[in-house]
């Protein structure tokens, strides 16, 4: 018999966060969250999602022993002001038996019925800017520290509550060498002159943050007609740039503004922290972290975050000034590997910007919907 545990202490939701660091004790590929860092994220007073979202986070035990978790979640922005009527659940990790997965995906759904909402989706986090997706390709290559690692048994578990597929997303790679500057070089200086445009050359942080809330406007702009496109509002911009800014290095990240210092693109590119959380295990200090710092240094992958061009100006090359500058960047570091983080097969425009590297899929992941009402 499964037993349900909904978190209310701070013991509950040390469990919640380390279950998965036991299921996932012997994959090659899983990349271990920093506990105290995904423990802030459940916290009311450090995340300011929780101004417009509720969590409810359930852990499932079984002979005493926890056997899976899930957080329920609904994000009253996407309710109430796009009248999406969904219930969202994310960080949704299980053994192999379906009793188990049952139970917690019927809390999501009980959840879900007493709001009156109208679907379940997941696994999804609070907003656009979490993880998305259950793996459904790609189990034998490492995971990036911003997706979500899971066995290949997750699928079935989704099918057999009746889920079917509601987004599709792909993660693709190519080596460095594939970036040819024919493609870009002569294009970009025309582009620059005609539109009046400049590319910002940063080296320090504190260089960056004048523009963050610019960039994060400038996602919401660009990101915006994307489905189920939550906007980031001016606390949570306050609490991403605590969050990723430092964790970032300044010359990946790059700005174009227009003559009139109106940003018209942007993109963040960070170091493959990946290998250096699997030596951290989890902890931060006091020693772990130097394997974040040397990563930071002197990691030779890559990978693109977000890229964001105004609506005014795209199709009109300005990624092409924007990858200008990361080849000059990752000329100068030796860079070798790029990988591009999950995005929906369905978004065409980001599809072409890429075409010329002749990018690899290598994973794959999907959303699952349920209708509840």
């Amino acid at each position: 018999m499964i037993k349900l545990k909904e978190v209310q202490t701070k013991k509950d939701l040390k469990n919640f966060v380390k279950f998965p660091f036991k299921l996932y004790k012997d994959s090659k590929y899983w990349v271990p969250p920093i506990i105290n860092q995904e423990i802030k994220t459940f916290s009311k007073k450090e995340n300011p999602v929780f101004n417009d979202a509720d969590a409810r986070l359930f852990l499932a035990y079984k002979n005493g022993e926890i056997v899976g978790r899930i957080a329920c979640i609904v994000n009253w922005l996407e309710v109430k002001e796009q009248s999406q009527k969904k219930m969202r659940f994310g960080w949704f990790d299980f053994i192999d038996d379906f009793e188990v997965s049952q139970t917690l995906l019927n809390e999501v759904e009980k959840i879900g019925k007493s709001h009156n909402l109208e679907y379940s989706e997941g696994p999804v986090g609070f907003s656009n800017l979490d993880k998305v997706g259950v793996m459904t390709e790609g189990f034998e290559s490492i995971a990036p520290m911003i997706t979500w690692y899971n066995h290949a048994y997750y699928v079935k578990h989704y099918e057999s509550a009746g889920y079917q597929v509601e987004k599709s997303y792909s993660e693709s790679k190519f080596p460095f060498e594939n970036v040819k500057p024919e493609f870009f070089k002569k294009a970009q200086e025309l582009i620059k002159r005609r539109y009046h445009l400049t590319p910002l050359k940063l080296t320090k942080t504190e260089e960056v943050m004048p523009y963050a809330d610019k960039m994060f406007d400038l996602f919401n702009e660009s990101y915006a007609s994307l489905s189920s496109f939550v906007a980031i509002n001016d606390v949570q911009k306050e609490y991403f740039k605590k969050k990723f800014i430092s964790f970032v290095n300044p010359e990946y990240i790059k700005f174009v503004v227009d003559k009139d210092d109106n940003m018209v693109g942007f993109a963040i590119v960070m170091p493959a922290f990946a290998k250096a959380l699997q030596k951290m295990n989890g902890k931060l200090f006091p020693f772990e972290f130097r394997h974040i710092i040397n990563a930071k240094k002197n990691s030779k992958d890559v990978i693109f975050y977000l890229i964001g061009i105004h609506p005014d100006y795209q199709n009109k090359g300005v990624h092409a000034v924007i990858f200008n500058e990361y080849y000059e960047t990752f000329k100068e570091k030796g860079i070798e590997t790029c990988y591009r983080t999950p995005e929906l097969e369905d978004n065409e425009a980001i599809h072409k910007i890429w075409k010329h590297f002749s990018p690899e899929v290598y994973k794959r992941r999907k959303t699952f919907r349920k209708n509840i009402a």
